[in-house]
């Protein structure tokens, strides 16, 4: 049984059957996109995740039939799990679902919850302003059961574990029975799922008490998911035991989705884990987190951000957090410039920590101001204690809105009641105020993995950017060109404070590891041109000539796409035809006589076409502007040939009924075939284009010596991260130091990457004989290009300049080039249809007499997939 594949292994496996590696982000349904919170940007991940479930439920051949569905959404801790419920509940909707039970072991959770998906001044608010489905605008509301519930709301019962179970066995009025579930189909939704798997994972370390309500809690889950075999159960977690063989084997068919939070933490989703040990009191080790906060926050407002960072310190204990509290405010009342010079005096000091005090002395904030500043930011009133049940509960709605502008909470005091349902973006630091270890055998305890958990809940990304063409939630410093980029990688990392204790760093850098959220190898590589390199004159006076995102306007839309306007459109109506059969006897059946009949729907009549678009909110006429600019009125969009007035509809249906066709059939009509442009107009939408002028830039300022942070955690290429001249792979090996025409001091990339510097070293003598001048750049992030059609960032791996001066006009080719891995060439397809389309449609202004440039792209480069088609393309330059 282990080696059998588990649900999500075969979807995976399955979408390259289907259709390549992105079938399912492809595939979402409509509903989920148009009608979630659109400032929530959906992430490449978040469509998977929708169009899995999609699949599963429409297509996938091995779902069980005549029995409830259960599926699991194994994420990790702030990929979004709150915003894939919503969604799906949208989809669920249009499936038919309409009562949707949420619950979770945790009142936190619930409150938090609530607020997402049922307030919609709050700031994480899930759903659109307006939520249509089906042409008909639906309310979300909260209800206490589902017997009274409206047939036409998204009705949602909040529950804890422990309440559902209590109020279900000690049933009282109004509140939710067993009766509930037996006459209505009901979507379960259970968050932090793993805490309902007592009766599955019984082990040593509950004890009685806990398993006999442990078991009494998914007992009553499973008898509510059983009393209807249209019930669906919907699990989240991100901490589900895939270690144990019981837990596997009852989810092996039901896992739908896995995301890790390796995978969150590889695709720049989180902020990158630094564990900072320092052998000094725990006040210091607070008064140095202070620092490196009041440094980041300068650091945003220097580029126009308004980010609050914030400090978690935790205790062991709710009286070791009290007493550090009281001790902190004392401090923080008294603080002198003396107290921040001592830190300052550390010959030990951390060069992170050196550096802020440079940039406080650069910018002439002397320690004296810098400890009225503190005292200010760090008043008692910006700290917040969540220690007691209580306390808590009323400081809740704080702790889950410290990036509200109005939120001015520097510093929080905790034990462990943020373990879990904690969203929080902008915590940068957590001081660990305690020195203990709970290893045993060498592997880490229940605290210390607890403690990886926390840090992995307060790694997620704080979304900041300087430029529109950045990723808003995702890293953008792992590269770094200067100390500008320096500071803000500060901005990109979450520090762990801790005393000096060797043992229990190891400890928890492999609880960091096993969660996923610190990769097992990380290397600082040092990239530099080559001094030879720099003498040359293409360094000094050399171009490359790149494109520009610009917004699109469609300035050169004039109306629909012709070939929706060109089709005739088919659309079947209800025929009324009825036929009885004898069960059992070989009677023959009659086909019902259909006949079809093409119309104009602009003969329809103006108000039944203004009626169906009014069931619309994209027909609006200011909606409409937006897709078609020189669009004048309401009436031009029905009239007009450019838009509906030449559209066709085929009517199939009874001969009576097709040529009389009534005002709600014609009504019916018209509205389907707006649905079907609806959905077409949403695929066309771009708000972006990459210009075809491509405008020159200066080498030496492009490409600059860099520091590369590589992480490889054994998934990735092996090769990633290991210098060329340094690998044991004698089929990739080369000593790049002699090699001029590659002018980087070494090659860190891929296997493939490899390969190709290979391939131009095999082709070297050739290139040199026909061209004066031959240069290899690697791209580390130094440029990007942008997609014709839509304006999709590309970063080409390399750019080969060739030069030859023995015509007139010299004749300057710049050429990109990406190696690709064989698992990525049909998911980056529109990479290399790009690159093919630049020769031919690249416009440069030569400005130039005695020289031309031109701009050219190869096909992706494979060792073994696509290396015949590029070595054809690659010997028109030879």
């Amino acid at each position: 049984m282990a080696d059998k594949p588990l649900l999500h292994e075969k979807l995976t496996t399955g979408a390259e059957l289907l259709g390549g590696s992105d079938f399912y982000q492809k595939n979402i349904p409509d509903c989920i996109a148009s009608n979630l919170n659109p400032n929530f940007q959906l992430r490449p991940y978040q469509f998977e995740a929708f169009g899995r479930f999609k699949y599963y439920m429409e297509s996938y051949h091995s779902r069980p039939n005549n029995a409830p569905t259960q599926a699991l959404y194994h994420m990790a801790t702030g990929s979004g799990k709150t915003l894939i419920m919503a969604g799906l509940m949208l989809y669920l909707y249009e499936q038919g679902y309409r009562n949707f039970l949420f619950f979770v072991n945790s009142t936190n959770i619930i409150n938090k919850t609530r607020d997402n998906f049922l307030n919609a001044i709050a700031s994480k608010y899930l759903f659109s302003e307006t939520v249509q489905i089906n042409n008909h605008q639906i309310r979300i509301k909260e209800v206490d059961n589902f017997q009274a519930a409206n047939p036409d709301d998204i009705n949602i019962v909040f529950s804890t574990i422990q309440g559902l179970h209590t109020r279900l066995n000690t049933p009282q009025e109004n509140s939710i029975t067993y009766d509930d579930f037996e006459s209505e189909k009901i979507v379960l939704i259970s968050d932090e799922a793993h805490h309902i798997n007592a009766e599955t994972r019984k082990t040593k370390d509950i004890n009685q008490a806990e398993l006999f309500d442990l078991n009494s809690w998914e007992s009553t889950v499973n008898k509510i998911f059983n009393a209807n075999n249209q019930n669906i159960l919907l699990e989240f977690t991100a901490t589900a035991d895939l270690t144990n063989e019981q837990i596997i084997e009852k989810y092996r068919d039901k896992i739908i989705f896995d995301y890790p939070l390796k995978s969150f933490r590889m695709d720049g989703y989180s902020k990158e884990v630094k564990v900072l040990q320092s052998d000094i009191q725990p006040i210091d080790r607070a008064l140095q987190a202070l620092l490196l906060s009041q440094f980041r926050r300068k650091i945003f407002e220097k580029h126009g951000w308004m980010i609050k960072p914030v400090i978690l310190f935790k205790s062991k204990t709710i009286k070791d957090s009290n007493a550090f509290f009281d001790e902190f405010m004392t401090k923080i009342k008294g603080l002198k410039e003396s107290d921040l010079a001592k830190i300052q005096s550390n010959p030990n000091l951390d060069s992170n920590l050196e550096k802020v005090f440079y940039y406080f002395q650069s910018n002439q904030i002397t320690l004296e101001n810098l400890a009225l500043e503190l005292q200010e930011e760090f008043a008692e009133n910006k700290c917040i204690s969540v220690n007691s049940k209580d306390e808590s509960e009323q400081k809740q709605i704080a702790v889950n809105t410290l990036e509200d502008s109005d939120n001015e909470y520097r510093a929080i005091f905790a034990v462990d009641k943020l373990n879990e349902g904690w969203d929080v973006l902008n915590l940068f630091d957590i001081v660990r105020l305690y020195d203990t270890r709970d290893a045993k055998k060498g592997k880490p305890g229940k605290t210390t993995l607890a403690e990886a958990q926390l840090i992995g809940r307060g790694a997620r990304y704080c979304p900041f950017r300087l430029e529109n063409d950045q990723p808003l939630y995702q890293r953008k410093y792992d590269i770094l060109n200067d100390e500008k980029e320096h500071d803000l990688k500060l901005c990109e990392e979450l520090y762990y404070h801790s005393a000096y204790n060797p043992r229990y760093i190891q400890e928890l850098h492999t609880a960091l590891e096993e969660i996923g959220i610190k990769a097992k190898t990380s290397l600082e590589c040092k990239l530099f041109l080559k001094p030879g390199f720099k003498d040359k004159s293409f360094y000094k006076a050399g171009i490359i000539f790149k494109n520009e995102r610009i917004k699109y306007a469609r300035e050169d839309v004039l109306g629909l796409n012709a070939s929706f306007i060109e089709t005739i459109h088919k659309t079947p109506l209800l025929s009324g035809y009825s036929q009885s059969l004898t069960v059992f006897e070989d009677e023959k059946q009659k086909q019902a006589n259909k006949k079809q009949k093409d119309y104009f729907i602009k003969s329809f009549g103006s108000s039944v076409i203004i009626k169906a678009l009014s069931k619309f909110p994209e027909y609006q006429f200011s909606s409409l502007k937006r897709f078609f600019p020189h669009l004048k009125s309401l009436s031009e969009f029905i009239e007009s040939d450019s838009y509906l007035g030449k559209i066709r509809i085929e009517v199939e249906g009874s001969e009576i009924v097709v040529n009389n066709l009534t005002q709600d059939n014609k009504l019916d009509c018209v509205v389907r075939l707006l649905d079907k442009l609806s959905s077409q107009l949403q695929a066309e939408k771009i708000d972006y284009k990459g210009t075809k002028e491509f405008k020159p830039f200066m080498v030496k300022d492009t490409f600059t010596d860099k520091t590369l942070n590589i992480v490889n955690d054994g998934n990735s290429d092996q090769e990633f991260g290991i210098a060329q001249g340094e690998t044991t792979n004698q089929d990739l090996y080369m000593d790049l130091s002699a090699k001029d025409w590659f002018v980087f001091n070494e090659n860190y990339g891929t296997s493939e990457e490899k390969y190709l510097v290979k391939y131009i070293d095999k082709v070297i003598t050739q290139l040199q004989q026909k061209y004066s001048e031959v240069y290899l750049l690697r791209n580390e992030r130094h440029f990007k290009l942008f997609n014709f059609d839509d304006g999709r960032v590309f970063e080409p791996d390399f750019v080969l300049f060739l030069i030859k001066d023995d015509i007139s006009p010299v004749m300057h080719y710049q050429v990109f080039i990406e190696p690709k891995g064989s698992h990525l060439i049909k998911q980056d397809e529109w990479k290399h249809n790009f690159l093919m389309q630049l020769k031919a449609e690249h416009k440069i202004e030569q400005l130039w007499k005695d020289r031309n440039y031109i701009v050219w792209g190869m096909p992706f480069y494979n060792e073994t997939d696509t290396k015949p088609e590029f070595e054809k393309e690659f010997s028109v330059l030879l």
